[in-house]
């Protein structure tokens, strides 16, 4: 009688224990278990040609990347050429190989040195302004101080007003110009150039400009600086001799 009840209902209790287990596994794993067990099923039927497919787009993105970094790379230095081409004395152009490793703002390691004809004290520019000047220089290789350094002093003059004072490095894009007036002519937004104070840089070599400025400020008035040189990202920059 056993295996006459059994053999009416036993598909179906089979069954209904399968929904039951699968019902489970899927509660506990999210589904994952059942994803697996499909993917093992389906394995030898996949295409190959899509993983050929998918390893070719890839492969593509790649290529495509490196060409954008290519012509990024190529306008830039488009751009320190056409500046060179408006200058008349020596200019050096020069990779951005390194920086200090104690200091990261601070210092820049330069890919050409005394072979290039460069020298201690030369100025390093970049598209939008000064960056700082040569420190020591070898064969095939300079150290260059910028200008966000804290020790960097750096005479500037507000371009529209004549004001002048001196500029100081804060490690940031960001500088502190102290006036030597009581009461400066300046205000947000001007542009802040060397001036003929400044024994380390020709007078007239942009700076920045005018972010916002502190009157009351003891023991001189200030103004916060916006650096126009790209410190935080130098690549490429253009050296010359510290002349008038």
């Amino acid at each position: 009688m056993l295996r006459r009840w059994w053999g009416r209902h036993g598909v179906a209790i089979m069954l209904g224990s399968l929904t039951l287990i699968a019902a489970w596994l899927l509660r506990i794993t999210q589904g994952a278990t059942i994803f697996e067990i499909y993917q093992l099923i389906t394995r030898p039927f996949q295409s190959v040609p899509a993983k050929e497919e998918s390893l070719s787009n890839a492969r593509t993105l790649e290529l495509q990347q490196q060409v954008e970094e290519l012509q990024t790379q190529n306008q830039k230095l488009k751009e320190l050429l056409g500046y060179k081409k408006t200058q008349n004395k020596l200019r050096i152009v020069a990779p951005v190989v390194g920086r200090s490793a104690d200091n990261w703002w601070q210092e820049i390691i330069l890919g050409r040195g005394s072979e290039a004809g460069i020298k201690k004290d030369f100025v390093v520019m970049a598209p939008g302004g000064v960056v700082g000047r040569v420190l020591s220089v070898t064969p095939h290789t300079s150290r260059a101080l910028l200008i966000s350094d804290p020790t960097s002093k750096v005479g500037a003059v507000i371009s529209r007003s004549r004001s002048m004072g001196f500029l100081g490095g804060q490690g940031t894009n960001r500088a502190i110009m102290q006036f030597f007036d009581k009461v400066p002519n300046v205000r947000p937004g001007d542009a802040v150039a060397t001036s003929t104070v400044s024994q380390l840089f020709p007078a007239g070599l942009p700076l920045g400009r005018v972010e916002s400025v502190i009157l009351d400020k003891s023991p001189a008035p200030e103004a916060i600086i916006e650096l126009t040189a790209p410190m935080s990202y130098l690549e490429w920059v253009i050296i010359h001799p510290n002349d008038p």
